[in-house]
């Protein structure tokens, strides 16, 4: 984990999201919309843009980004990945990275800002928490 204090997260995306752990600079958080897996990478930064990263951390961040995509098309069996930093609401840098399905509730439409929501069921995310805890042993902490 970087050694740097680990910054507050923006309150939206704590309410939005459960906070499922830590990678080596990130938090990761997965967004209460089980319609279509969506996880969040926070990196510790004030930072709020990827290029004012220094470059190992954003080379980390990509080791990140490339990790967390991976679980997700093992784990998730998705057709297709979108990831994107489009922080315009929510200033605190962080990164989405939603699997998508051909049959899921907005294809082929974008799922930013689409009608359609079901929360998780508790038990849902420590599945999904659990999960990466075994597959990812090395790079993840549970919170």
């Amino acid at each position: 984990m970087n050694t740097s204090q680990i910054l507050k997260l923006d309150p939206r995306l704590a309410n939005d999201c459960f906070v499922l752990g830590q990678l080596k600079t990130s938090q990761l958080l997965l967004l209460n919309n089980s319609l279509v897996p969506w996880f969040i990478l926070v990196p510790d930064t004030v930072a709020t843009e990827i290029y004012e990263l220094p470059h190992d951390q954003q080379l980390e961040l990509l080791e990140e980004i490339n990790i967390i995509s991976n679980h997700m098309k093992q784990n998730f069996a998705v057709d297709k990945l979108n990831i994107a930093a489009i922080g315009n609401i929510v200033n605190q840098m962080h990164i989405h990275i939603v699997g998508r399905h051909v049959d899921d509730y907005c294809w082929p439409g974008v799922v930013w800002g689409a009608d359609g929501k079901q929360a998780y069921q508790n038990k849902n995310v420590e599945e999904i928490k659990s999960r990466l805890t075994k597959k990812l042993p090395d790079v993840f902490t549970a919170s």
